[in-house]
């Protein structure tokens, strides 16, 4: 079917914004994929204390990502409006929370990495690894509170190049620096992490010189902004807590199901991961366009632009479950030469890549809900939605035999069931008996 030239326009629109952000939406997981091939050699342990610590990490990452979902929505309906002092405001408030957030988090990790890698289930070597490198990983948690704050005040202006540029070239540092200090300076699995923090350094950098030069530059917030900001973190915040718990659970199910199952499940989480997000990259536009949409004062906009970015992530989503399941077959060898634990996440892998097309209405709608601002629909839908994936899981603990493709079933019907309930609150915002 050939496309109107308006669907044309909306579709060259949402690439625009899609394929720039899918670079910096990658970021934090390329820094995690990175990790697991360097240190994926270096023996089952120390892949195994990765495992545990960056699930850990991805949950510090996660509790701050309202820095950028929050701030991105405030920016671009405010800058559409015309309010662009209010909106330089909310992007300063956006930097101030991220920094005095970043250091409290950072020292409540370091303090409870102990107890924090016991709970996920490591043990021995794994367990002194996993501290060691969630300790060194801490330094880095205030500069990506602080990236996140400047992606989130770009992409509100639509500028989701400078992000990719900054993601880029963060992540090829992060790169190089890694492969020096873990095998030419021999510092092994804290090699990895503090190569990490100084990419994470850097890019932060980047992201606040790139603020102060944009055509709305952050303002020196008022209290009525810091309020806006904490409030919107809070609802955001208890959502993505729950977001949290189902990996974090698979991570301590795997990590139950020995060295060879959390190994295996490591290397998969963290190919998914990365190619899922690359869906979410659809997110941002959606977000984006429905938001200053909505702030111009045409709904109708806003729904033509919601339901092409469905369409085109369904589309995605399948593509990118024939490629993960492609992957499935090589991939593993790059992350390690434990046979064991290649074929664990081979298989892994397989079963992963039915859930990409689930992800990405997930994803998607994430975005959509996001710029309408309802994250009171987001909290309520995240905590719901874990009732489908906790049944399959808890089958895994009684029934170890399960394995890996038990956990990714679970994983796969807890995506169903947040597609589902966003969905839900998407049709209803357009539906006039439901306003």
């Amino acid at each position: 079917m050939l496309r109107t030239r308006p669907e044309a326009e909306l579709d060259r629109r949402i690439a625009a914004l899609a394929l720039p952000a899918l670079g910096a939406i990658a970021a934090e997981p390329a820094y995690s994929l990175a990790d697991t091939a360097i240190v994926g050699h270096l023996g089952r342990a120390q892949l195994g204390a990765l495992a545990i610590a960056t699930t850990a990490l991805t949950m510090t990452a996660w509790v701050a990502i309202f820095l950028t979902t929050a701030t991105t929505s405030a920016v671009a309906g405010l800058a559409a409006s015309r309010a662009a002092d209010r909106a330089g405001r909310s992007a300063g408030a956006a930097y101030l929370v991220a920094a005095a957030g970043g250091i409290l988090v950072a020292a409540i990790v370091a303090a409870a990495a102990p107890w924090i890698a016991t709970l996920l289930g490591a043990r021995q070597e794994v367990l002194a690894g996993s501290v060691g490198y969630l300790r060194a990983a801490a330094v880095g948690i205030p500069f990506l509170y602080v990236s996140y704050a400047g992606n989130g005040h770009l992409v509100g202006l639509a500028n989701a190049r400078t992000p990719l540029r900054i993601a880029v070239s963060a992540n090829v540092l992060n790169v190089a620096l890694e492969v020096f200090l873990v095998y030419g300076a021999h510092l092994g699995l804290l090699g990895s992490a503090w190569g990490t923090v100084a990419a994470q350094g850097a890019a932060a950098a980047w992201y606040g010189t790139a603020s102060r030069r944009a055509a709305v530059r952050p303002r020196r917030p008022g209290r009525a902004e810091v309020a806006a900001m904490l409030r919107d973190g809070h609802q955001l915040t208890v959502r993505t807590i729950a977001l949290g718990v189902v990996p974090l659970t698979t991570t301590a199910i795997a990590a139950r199901l020995g060295p060879v199952a959390l190994g295996g499940q490591q290397i998969a989480m963290r190919v998914w991961l990365l190619l899922a997000l690359a869906l979410d990259a659809l997110a941002v536009p959606a977000q984006v366009y429905v938001s200053s949409s909505l702030g111009a004062g045409d709904p109708g906009a806003a729904h033509r632009v919601g339901r092409r970015c469905l369409r085109l992530g369904l589309i995605a989503g399948i593509g990118l479950g024939v490629v993960t399941a492609a992957l499935a077959f090589w991939v593993p060898a790059l992350f390690t030469a434990d046979g064991a634990v290649r074929q664990a996440a081979a298989v892994a892998l397989l079963v992963a890549a039915l859930t990409q097309p689930m992800a990405a209405l997930a994803f998607v709608l994430d975005g959509l809900i996001l710029g309408i601002s309802d994250y009171a629909a987001m909290r309520r839908a995240m905590i719901l939605a874990i009732g489908a994936y906790v049944p399959v899981a808890a089958l895994v603990l009684a029934f170890p035999p399960l394995g890996l493709p038990g956990i990714w079933v679970a994983l796969g019907l807890w995506l169903a069931a947040r597609a589902a309930l966003l969905g839900r609150r998407w049709q209803a915002e357009f539906t006039p008996s439901a306003r």
